[in-house]
């Protein structure tokens, strides 16, 4: 049986450790609404009103903190009516303190499980030297991800990605994989039985680490592992911050883009038919 959780007390003890400025309640406000619409428009709540329980991912970076800031205060304004648990997947890097979102947590009386795995040993000892970590340490991050929500009985698995997140592995995606594709705000794992969510998915970055700092959330460095395809990451995320400071505007016209998209005006025939597009009119028209 899941244990009644007193949410906003919990989101009111995180708070309380913001500053009590007009700019802070600005942005928590607009954070809240942009997340709240995300939930809204992409379906991630159930639309028969169940019962729902979401799996709370947290690195102890500054997204994953704002993450679950946003989700307390949605609770606590009522507008997010699922039970919350927070995780950590501790999976032994070099250098990772292991007791800060423990600590933490407790400290706000977040319920919340550490899930211990080494997969950082795993994953260097199956990777050839100068090959990049990410792929195999996804994979097997988000399958004891996809356990642990079983266990607890989450059927959604509920992590960070914020809007520079979507844009870098789009870019990466055209331009290393040949391949248009970003990260989706909503995802069926393969068995069918658990979502991933990213509310997250259509706010900048740099609101949520305002938000983050604002709360005085410990961040834990975010590179212990050191992996090439962080550092391409880092590369395209520069990319994209130049372009948007020489036409401002740039990322949100670029995300709203990952929202319109045209089959037609696109080069893939499974998407759009494009053999079966012939001139219509009279016959004799025709030469």
């Amino acid at each position: 049986m899941i244990k009644t959780v007193d949410y906003t007390q919990i989101a009111r003890e995180l708070l309380s450790r913001a500053p009590s400025s007009a700019n802070f309640n600005h942005l928590r406000k607009r954070l809240r609404r942009q997340a709240g619409e995300t939930i809204s428009r992409f379906g991630m709540m159930r639309a028969d009103g169940a019962p729902q329980r979401w799996l709370v991912c947290l690195s102890g970076g500054k997204d994953s903190y704002a993450l679950l800031a946003i989700l307390l205060d949605l609770k606590m304004s009522g507008e997010l009516p699922v039970d919350l648990l927070a995780c950590n997947l501790d999976q032994k890097q070099p250098g990772f303190p292991a007791h800060i979102l423990p600590d933490w947590l407790s400290g706000i009386g977040m319920p919340y499980r550490i899930e211990t795995r080494d997969t950082y040993s795993i994953v260097t000892d199956k990777v050839p030297e100068g090959k990049t970590y990410c792929s195999l340490c996804s994979r097997l991050r988000r399958g004891i991800l996809y356990r642990v929500a079983r266990e607890q009985g989450c059927s959604a698995v509920v992590l960070g990605h914020h809007r520079e997140d979507a844009l870098a592995t789009f870019m990466m995606n055209m331009t290393y994989g040949g391949r248009l594709a970003s990260m989706p705000a909503k995802l069926l794992n393969d068995e069918g039985d658990v979502t991933v969510l990213r509310p997250l998915i259509e706010t900048a970055e740099a609101d949520l680490a305002k938000l983050s700092a604002a709360l005085n959330c410990p961040i834990i460095p975010c590179n212990l592992c050191g992996s090439q395809d962080g550092l391409q990451r880092q590369a395209m995320a520069k990319k994209l911050n130049a372009w948007d400071m020489t036409a401002p505007g740039t990322k949100s016209n670029m995300l709203r883009a990952l929202g319109h998209i045209r089959p037609s005006h696109l080069h893939d025939d499974a998407l759009f038919d494009f053999k079966s597009l012939t001139p219509q009119g009279d016959d004799k028209n025709v030469p």
